[in-house]
């Protein structure tokens, strides 16, 4: 069987242009509700593509912590190579894939640091051993050897206990979206894809695009 042959019949539901919100990120909120209800692992999981002063892109796979009206948040090191990406292009791009139910969401916008206190609530809200790891790691930074890693977070232990402090170079950022791709699979390969744009004055527009 060729590569070619790997193809899925796309038929469990349709993205109707009479059943759309004016916001997209209700939209959103409606398909990651469904995501939840359906099982699927880790409906949170997002590709996260940025580029470097070069025009060089990079991607990789993040979890998004929350998203609200004013974006979609997640949380790292602010040494990684991402955010010195960018630290120098704050557009920057997320990418959400349930095979499940046929879908993809493609959001674009300009990222923007969160406050010092969303940063210290979410540290905090994590597993002891993540916070830990927070503090004994330099993301994306070479080392010699695992045994290396293990012997930072064993050190970090002993000098922290249960009470790591949140590191200076870990908090969140922000992606505020001006434009938002919905995808749903259909029969033929003849699928939706509508694409809400953010206008000048804040309100959001939408439109069909071809497959």
């Amino acid at each position: 069987m060729s590569i070619a042959d790997l193809r899925s019949k796309y038929s469990q539901t349709a993205l109707a242009d009479d059943n759309l919100p004016g916001n997209p990120i209700i939209l959103f909120a409606n398909w990651f509700d469904e995501a939840v209800k359906a099982r699927i692992y880790e409906p949170n999981i997002m590709s996260l593509s940025t580029v470097n002063p070069e025009g060089r892109p990079s991607s990789r796979v993040m979890l998004l912590n929350k998203f609200d009206k004013n974006g979609f948040t997640w949380f790292n090191n602010y040494g990684s190579r991402k955010s010195q990406d960018l630290q120098t292009n704050r557009f920057a791009a997320l990418l959400f894939f349930w095979p499940e139910l046929e879908r993809q969401i493609r959001v674009e916008g300009v990222v923007e640091r969160v406050s010092e206190d969303e940063n210290d609530a979410c540290f905090q809200s994590r597993s002891l051993q993540s916070r830990l790891g927070a503090v004994a790691s330099s993301q994306s930074k070479p080392v010699q050897s695992r045994e290396e890693m293990e012997a930072r977070l064993a050190e970090a232990t002993a000098m922290y206990g249960d009470n790591p402090p949140r590191p200076a170079s870990w908090g969140g950022y922000r992606l505020v979206p001006d434009q938002m791709e919905f995808w749903q699979g259909r029969r033929s390969r003849f699928h939706d894809r509508i694409l809400f744009t953010r206008q000048a004055d804040g309100s959001w527009q939408h439109q069909r695009l071809q497959p």
